[in-house]
């Protein structure tokens, strides 16, 4: 397939690729550390993983990490689950990532965005004393070391004051965005138990006013270890009744304390969708957690103090986390509060252009929208700033990449990411010195061993396999939340291939040395014993112009048959009739193969998401073999039960 573009679609000049991070960082490692200095990002990646110990060593002095108290060795026991690093070592995330408030004082930490598109900054030095501020109340209400602090808030520069100030006393953070439900949020925070919650009022989203302060009453209600909320009127609300003001805690001129922890000491909770169960509740490290990203910040993404990182993300996605690390490599980071097509759909082309974002990171689904838009960034706003478009949520189609080229601009690095949750993180995905191949991400992550294998655990070249990390990556999770045995967290990634972490994503390992992306393998197409990703037939059809979204599953029949329909969401005003219905067929059968093309097409109103707006698959199959709603799904997890109804009727029918 994409292994065939022999021609790059951008490649890196001989100035850029000297300037870049990476290109410094192995020239000092093949001077100190014996890395290899000819070879380029091949050979370092080699050596990288080969030489793990030596590599994380090296990152944490390029860096210069503070580690408090010394560490023995970098890697202990080197097993997975269970991988050991740096065992002794103390440090705080917060320290590091407030450090550029030195040399940095008046010069911009955040630029917080909202529907109105006016830039507010907050300084390095206003930043730091909110969070001194905010840490000594803490404590001053009990925080202690490995409690749990918790916001229900918007991507607003509360949220990271209040997650750093966490991280400085050794609390255990953990978010979710305010257009979660009551019971989405309880399903996560319960698990956690945290002692203090930041929340606001309500937010705003659309051009509208959204109040959630009967949601915000549930959660007190329903969280019987709270000792303290927070109040942030962002919507101007009074602070109701035993709730804490925002301003009262931040206004305190004090120095930040920085608890120093273990290595491995929890971070932050995630949770994983939690579509067919509670979600899982995954915890990483503080020192996990700041090596891994200022490895995928500081030298993947290339982001350093000249720099404006902007990510369209809520707080209640991974995304989030990673665009607050910013912060560790000295970056100013632009935080968006809002809808991403409000007013119109160019509204984050414009949030880029106002902030003088350099990386500029967001959906694939928002580039083919822009695409179906008729969207011209580059004619319609300044994005000369704009070194790197980056993508992640869903592998970025060909026609994405080529629409990027030609509307942003033919001299720009797009990457394409992919990772997870469950490591917060890029297994693969960016790298400034290398070339972009149309639908290819660049190159394996430093540091991570990325593998295709084969059902029999064979590593795979040129060939569709599983996704796997055959090392321990320091951001891997230190445990779930609510796991004592741990057997949770080694069946999520540990069943299939033991002591090897199986992802649950189709993966093609290119003999040029890229990554290709078909989609999740938990949901996979299996026709006639060929093995597909769903992401494949979405990119194809959905350069149709009538189609606005699809989903596709296969159904594995009792009488050993396979059915496999695709559902298609049509723009307003589309008809499924037989001429659309024979260019769909005709594009899968001349795109992908005769073996791709469906056994129905049915129209549908809508496709269903998970709150970070992944299609979900595995529940519309589980509901298609008849498994009743309320087991097929955790209902709290869907952005639309109503659309999910169309498809158990579809299966009641068909029964």
């Amino acid at each position: 397939m994409s292994t065939e573009n022999t021609q790059p679609l951008w490649q890196p000049d001989s100035e850029r690729i000297a300037r870049a991070r990476i290109t410094r960082f192995q020239a000092w490692a093949a001077e100190h550390h014996g890395a290899p200095a000819e070879g380029g990002y091949a050979a370092l990646h080699r050596w990288s993983v080969d030489e793990l110990d030596t590599f994380w060593k090296a990152v944490t002095e390029w860096f210069d990490v503070r580690f408090a108290g010394p560490y023995a060795r970098v890697l202990g026991d080197r097993s997975m689950p269970g991988a050991q690093w740096f065992p002794g070592a103390t440090l705080n995330y917060a320290e590091h990532a407030l450090r550029a408030a030195g040399s940095r004082a008046d010069e911009p930490a955040l630029l917080y965005v909202d529907e109105t598109h006016e830039v507010r900054p907050l300084t390095w030095a206003e930043l730091r004393r909110q969070v001194g501020s905010l840490a000594a109340e803490l404590r001053a209400l009990g925080v202690r070391p490995g409690d749990r602090v918790s916001g229900y808030l918007p991507n607003i520069p509360q949220a990271v004051v209040a997650l750093l100030a966490s991280a400085a006393v050794g609390a255990v953070w953990t978010s979710c965005a305010p257009d979660f439900g009551a019971r989405s949020v309880l399903d996560r925070f319960q698990q956690v138990e945290p002692v203090v919650l930041f929340t606001v009022d309500g937010y705003r989203y659309g051009g509208k006013e959204h109040d959630r302060r009967d949601v915000v009453a549930e959660l007190r209600r329903e969280l019987p270890t709270l000792r303290a909320v927070v109040h942030i009127p962002l919507l101007g609300t009074g602070t109701p009744e035993g709730a804490l003001e925002w301003s009262a805690l931040t206004s305190a001129d004090v120095e930040p304390v920085f608890e120093e922890v273990p290595f491995e000491h929890p971070l932050w909770v995630l949770y994983s969708s939690g579509t067919t169960g509670l979600p899982k509740a995954i915890v990483q490290s503080q020192g996990g957690i700041l090596v891994e990203h200022l490895k995928q910040l500081g030298l993947h993404c290339d982001l350093g103090p000249e720099d404006r990182f902007f990510w369209y993300t809520s707080t209640g996605w991974m995304m989030w986390n990673f665009l607050v690390s910013g912060l560790l490599t000295g970056t100013t980071i632009v935080l968006y509060d809002g809808s991403p097509g409000y007013p119109d759909t160019g509204a984050q082309w414009r949030v880029a252009e106002r902030t003088g974002a350099t990386l500029y990171g967001t959906s694939a689904a928002y580039v083919m929208a822009c695409r179906k838009a008729g969207v011209h960034p580059s004619r319609d706003f300044d994005l000369s700033r704009v070194q790197c478009v980056a993508t992640t949520g869903s592998p970025l189609p060909p026609d994405g990449f080529q629409w990027l080229h030609d509307e942003v601009r033919d001299d720009l690095w797009i990457a394409s990411v992919s990772g997870g949750t469950d490591v917060c993180s890029c297994f693969a995905g960016a790298v400034p010195t290398l070339p972009v191949h149309i639908g290819e991400l660049q190159a394996p992550s430093l540091g991570t061993d990325l593998q295709s294998w084969d059902p029999g655990g064979r590593p795979l070249v040129d060939e569709v396999g599983e996704l796997v990390v055959t090392n321990p990556m320091p951001s891997m999770p230190i445990h779930f939340w609510n796991d004592p045995d741990g057997s949770r967290y080694h069946d999520s990634y540990f069943d299939m291939y033991p002591g090897v972490w199986r992802h649950g994503d189709w993966i093609t390992l290119t003999s040029r040395g890229s990554v290709v992306i078909h989609g999740r393998s938990d949901s996979t197409l299996n026709r006639q014993g060929v093995r597909m990703g769903s992401a494949d037939i979405y990119e194809a059809v959905e350069r149709l112009p009538e189609i606005k979204e699809s989903l596709v599953v296969g159904i594995e029949q009792p009488d050993g048959g396979y059915w496999m329909p695709l559902f298609v969401h049509l723009i307003p005003g589309a008809v499924l009739d037989d001429d659309l219905l024979d260019r769909i067929r005709r594009t899968i059968r001349e795109q992908l193969s005769p073996r791709h093309v469906p056994d129905e097409v049915i129209e549908v109103p809508g496709v269903p998401h998970t709150l970070t707006g992944k299609r979900i698959e595995v529940p519309v199959k589980r509901l298609l073999q008849g498994t009743p709603l309320e087991k097929a799904v955790n209902p709290g997890s869907i952005d639309d039960l109503d659309l999910l109804r169309f498809y158990e009727d579809l299966a009641r029918k068909r029964a």
